[in-house]
């Protein structure tokens, strides 16, 4: 017998299959996968600034195609897919890059602006399976030994079209004294001054990667789905959050380092083994969901240390900074679980309860299959 609600909570479930189709059909027919189709909104510039007595330099890492792109060069740049063919483009518009790069990042010395100068050709670098762009300067500061520095970007701003809120990674060692922050369009320019990580500037990069990570949301989305009971989702949680802590910290420190050719498939994969779980006949909650959970999260904390762009050379300068960007995550991921699990449980109570979640975790599993084979190909 229908309740006194009559329709309503079937409608209800209704919409919530509606909008999980929309979202997962939206990723799925963009023909990219979601760190792509996270990329191709925003990007992430890198920046290495140093001061060794009246030396200063500074060695930049930019998204390749969207340098050449930004740069106004022609297709047959910023389409080169080979390594070889990116740094014969890098050579031959060395002038054009330069002149784009110079102008949108600056360096002063005691308040007034210091005269860059290319140094070298350029380099090509795999940063998080893209192709970055490695360009360095040297800086001439009037011939005097440089005192307080800071440093200026505009790179690749909103204006351009290409991308949107970009923000600039700088990491700096003025003669031993280390320190990181980040410029945005708001923060556009940074005193490089030793101090500690800027804690908030990290946290919200975190909640900002969680939210465009769209493989993430959905493994977070599948977990939900197969989770029954406040103490299911809590455990659920709590493995998930150590073991993509541990890998996180772990990679940021250069003590692990898988590349994303291996870690990205495997991670679509996880999208599809929680997926299984909700759609299967068994218990969600049985003996194997913990370790699975846990095996996932190691993986997925790979993920997320590719999406910040850590490796060795960042190592325990970043230490603070890769904790706060692992509390942004967390804070997103508590609230998700805090809007979502009671909606869920509000549509497992209705006629259409099982069929919906059925019909989103066939869907969610769909998408995450159509990237695994996506990455598969695209490593091959």
């Amino acid at each position: 017998m229908r309740s006194r609600g009559g329709w309503g909570p079937v409608l209800r479930a209704a919409m919530v299959v509606v909008i999980a189709m929309i979202a997962a059909m939206s990723v799925a027919l963009g023909g990219s996968a979601p760190r792509a189709a996270a990329h191709d909104a925003t990007s992430d510039a890198y920046a290495v600034v140093e001061r060794h007595g009246s030396t200063i330099t500074a060695e930049l890492e930019l998204e390749y195609d969207l340098l050449m792109k930004s740069a106004w060069l022609y297709a047959e740049a910023y389409e080169a897919k080979e390594r070889d063919e990116q740094l014969r483009q890098l050579a031959e518009n060395a002038d054009a890059v330069e002149e784009y790069v110079t102008e949108r990042f600056a360096v002063d010395a005691d308040g007034r602006r210091c005269v860059p100068e290319r140094a070298g050709t350029g380099d090509i670098r795999e940063r998080n399976d893209r192709a970055f762009a490695v360009v360095r300067f040297s800086y001439d500061c009037g011939g005097r030994e440089p005192g307080a520095i800071a440093v200026s970007s505009a790179l690749f701003p909103d204006a351009e079209g290409f991308v949107h809120s970009t923000e600039t990674i700088v990491a700096w060692d003025l003669d031993g004294e280390r320190g990181n922050g980040l410029l945005d369009a708001a923060s556009p320019t940074l005193e490089l001054d030793g101090q500690s990580p800027r804690f908030g500037e990290f946290f919200l990069l975190g909640a900002e990667h969680l939210l465009i990570g769209l493989d993430h949301l959905l493994f977070l989305f599948a977990l939900l789905l197969g989770a029954r009971t406040i103490r299911s989702v809590a455990l659920t949680a709590t493995m998930f959050t150590v073991a993509h802590s541990v890998t996180f910290l772990l990679a940021g420190m250069g003590v692990v380092n898988l590349p994303a050719i291996i870690v990205e498939p495997l991670i679509a994969l996880s999208i599809v083994a929680a997926a299984v779980a909700v759609v299967s006949s068994r218990d969600a909650s049985g003996r194997w969901r913990m370790p699975v959970v846990f095996a996932f999260g190691l993986l997925h904390g790979l993920g997320f240390a590719g999406a910040l762009g850590v490796d060795e050379a960042w190592s325990w300068e970043l230490l603070w900074s890769l904790i706060a960007f692992n509390l942004g995550i967390e804070a997103v991921q508590l609230a998700i679980i805090a809007v979502m699990f009671p909606l869920l449980v509000l549509v497992r109570r209705t006629a259409a309860g099982r069929p919906t979640t059925w019909i989103a975790g066939a869907l969610v599993g769909s998408v995450g299959l159509f990237w695994f084979v996506e990455r598969v190909i695209a490593a091959l």
